[in-house]
């Protein structure tokens, strides 16, 4: 799969570059941050992140998968995630998927 180059700029006009993971699309929003070792399905689920873009400080995301019983909400309407590192595949085989894939189905980028 060809990950797209992706861009963030802030409002005083720096550029951070990036490669995307979700949905090949635009958003302005504001940045906040989560410093949670675990739990970043709850946090792409959870409403309180409407249309921000959450930037995950700890290294390593998606190493645990997703399930259907730790979903916050039925979506994910977070307008954005910034991870260092992203995993494709799960260390779980209890994981019934990966969770980039339930991420790109939606309108979020990340």
């Amino acid at each position: 799969m060809i990950r797209p180059q992706k861009k963030l700029v802030l409002e005083t006009g720096e550029e951070f570059y990036g490669t995307g993971f979700g949905a090949d699309c635009r958003k302005v929003c504001e940045i906040v941050f989560n410093t949670s070792v675990v739990g970043y399905q709850e946090i792409i689920s959870d409403p309180s992140y409407a249309e921000q873009i959450v930037v995950m400080t700890y290294p390593l995301i998606g190493n645990y998968g997703i399930t259907d019983e730790d979903f916050e909400s039925h979506g994910t309407d977070i307008g954005g995630l910034v991870v260092r590192e992203c995993c494709d595949t799960p260390a779980t085989s209890a994981t019934p998927r990966p969770w980039k894939k339930n991420w790109r189905s939606t309108e979020s980028p990340a």
